[in-house]
């Protein structure tokens, strides 16, 4: 298992991965209108402080992260998505998280990695919370999603 860089060739895969109106925003928060198209993909893949990855399992892509730079020393995790329901549950989503948190710490002056969840998305919260990030209760924030109010956990994790 391996992460690799995502390129917009890879586009249509992800496009293909999110099915519905509510997957896109639980994977991409506001970022995304559905349906996901390629041009969306490869417009935020050019934004320079975006480095993208798929997971990799047995020469298929199973998994996608997001590293953001939101400073030199704080990276936020976004969009992770482990791709469909036939590979949801086997333990990706930790697998995914922990290589990303590798790259971070690759860069010797990353001290702090940050990510925003929805609460209702409990395995997601599950995860994270068992790779040791803790929720930051004052950036705590909610969002109206389709007129319901959704509570989004800011999590964050130090590296050292």
């Amino acid at each position: 298992m391996l992460l690799v860089p995502f390129t917009g060739e890879d586009a249509p895969l992800l496009c293909g991965w999110i099915q519905s109106a509510e997957q896109n925003v639980l994977w991409g928060g506001p970022t995304f209108e559905f349906p996901l198209t390629e041009l969306q993909v490869k417009a935020h893949l050019a934004k320079p402080e975006i480095s993208a990855f798929l997971l990799v399992h047995e020469h298929k892509a199973v998994g996608y992260v997001e590293l953001y730079k939101v400073s030199r020393h704080e990276r936020r995790l976004c969009r992770v998505l482990v791709a469909d329901n036939d590979n949801r549950g086997k333990g990706w989503g930790k697998q995914l998280v922990s290589l990303a948190l590798g790259v971070a710490r690759e860069n010797s002056d990353v001290a702090i990695v940050s990510l925003a969840v929805f609460e209702q998305n409990h395995s997601a919260v599950h995860c994270y919370r068992s790779l040791g990030f803790e929720c930051d209760e004052s950036q705590t924030k909610t969002r109206v999603v389709e007129g319901n109010t959704w509570v989004l956990l800011r999590m964050i994790k130090h590296l050292f």
